[in-house]
């Protein structure tokens, strides 16, 4: 549902639902008949936790992905009913949350899942269990080659059901895709266990966005889109073959306008000036909301459809722009990020002003930036 912006703060995120549900259509269309797991993990991208995993199963999401135990919780708490998976690790002590919140859990070694199995035992629970296994990313996981005891030993656990085993690529969103081939064999090769003792395999999970781009033999049971739910693909090297369409728009408003004389320094270190006059107006955003600092001296900002530079160093709350002579007034529309009057900023243009990529542009817009949804 829309939410209405605090009116104390003009800085906003605009996050279209429509376009949404759109993206996760188009993702379903492109892996079907594979079930489809959107991961909102670090507040789904930027663009709000809670918000978009209910739109996300509203709209055919089999379930959802988390990184961190407290996001699961936070979904519970929200009054989200359905399968979640935290798919990174935790602690010994953390397993009880697990059960108690009906969260799906990452098992990452042996140890881990023999922990998973005694716990679940001593509060007369079944633990839901995914199966991780390293394939080549080096992070998380049980290694492909001494992965057999693993899936031995799961077999053996009575308070343990396996809905899934999973693995994750490296560098599937890359031009050469021969390591993520080789990722792929390695993750068969562990899948053989089960067809060489005539098992069903549990759920088999592999592709993120870069994989359901470029590698459909990859697809499997299930597929985990991340970034490219949002709009924005993973890599400049990966064919825009799938039309998704970005979801957020990061907006502002003039707070203050002036003429500044020539020679007169603007920022922190003074590091701009004008040699002549020039009309400066003030944004109410800096790097506390996740504007970085250091897109100082590249970052441009639209206003009445027109791109303006960022001058100065970027402060934490505020930002200045050189208008030129051209007119601007207190309570004017500005775009950070997204479109505004014909003109576009993308997370790709930030992340080349911040010398970073896409994902940290979205994942860092602080949560003091309201969000504001529409359809």
């Amino acid at each position: 549902m829309p939410s209405t912006p605090n009116p104390l703060r003009p800085t906003r995120l605009e996050v279209n639902l429509t376009h949404l549900a759109g993206n996760l259509h188009l993702i379903h269309q492109k892996v079907a008949p594979a079930r489809v797991m959107p991961v909102v993990k670090a507040n789904a991208y930027g663009h709000g936790l809670v918000e978009v995993a209910r739109h996300m199963l509203a709209n055919g999401a089999d379930c959802l992905g988390v990184a961190i135990l407290e996001e699961g919780i936070l979904l519970r708490e929200g009054g989200l009913t359905g399968p979640i998976l935290v798919l990174g690790g935790f602690l010994p002590e953390q397993i009880p949350l697990y059960l108690t919140n009906d969260l799906q859990i990452t098992a990452s070694s042996l140890d881990k899942l023999l922990q998973i199995d005694e716990a679940a035992r001593g509060m007369g629970r079944t633990a839901r269990v995914h199966l991780k296994i390293d394939t080549g990313m080096g992070r998380l996981g049980v290694q492909y080659f001494d992965a057999e005891a693993f899936l031995e030993t799961s077999l053996r656990c009575q308070h343990c059901l396996i809905e899934g085993i999973f693995s994750h690529f490296a560098s599937s969103d890359e031009a050469n895709l021969d390591y993520a081939h080789l990722q792929l064999e390695r993750f068969n090769q562990v899948l053989s266990f089960y067809e060489k003792r005539g098992l069903q395999p549990p759920l088999r999970h592999m592709a993120n966005s870069g994989a359901i781009i470029q590698l459909p033999e990859s697809y499997f049971d299930m597929v985990r889109p991340g970034i490219m739910l949002y709009g924005v693909y993973p890599s400049d090297e990966v064919q825009r073959t799938v039309a998704v369409r970005p979801a957020l728009t990061w907006k502002s408003q003039v707070v203050h306008s002036k003429i500044l004389p020539p020679g007169h320094p603007v920022g922190y270190g003074s590091t701009w000036h004008s040699d002549h006059p020039v009309r400066l107006v003030t944004i109410p955003v800096g790097y506390a909301d996740g504007y970085f600092r250091r897109m100082s001296g590249n970052a441009r900002v639209i206003l009445r459809g027109t791109p303006y530079p960022v001058v100065g160093r970027i402060a934490m709350d505020q930002v200045m722009v050189n208008m030129e002579n051209d007119p601007a007034d207190v309570g004017e529309e500005v775009t950070l990020l997204g479109e505004g009057d014909g003109e576009s900023i993308t997370c790709e243009d930030m992340a080349a002003w911040a010398g970073t990529n896409v994902y940290e542009i979205l994942t860092n817009i602080s949560a003091r930036v309201p969000r504001v949804y529409t359809t």
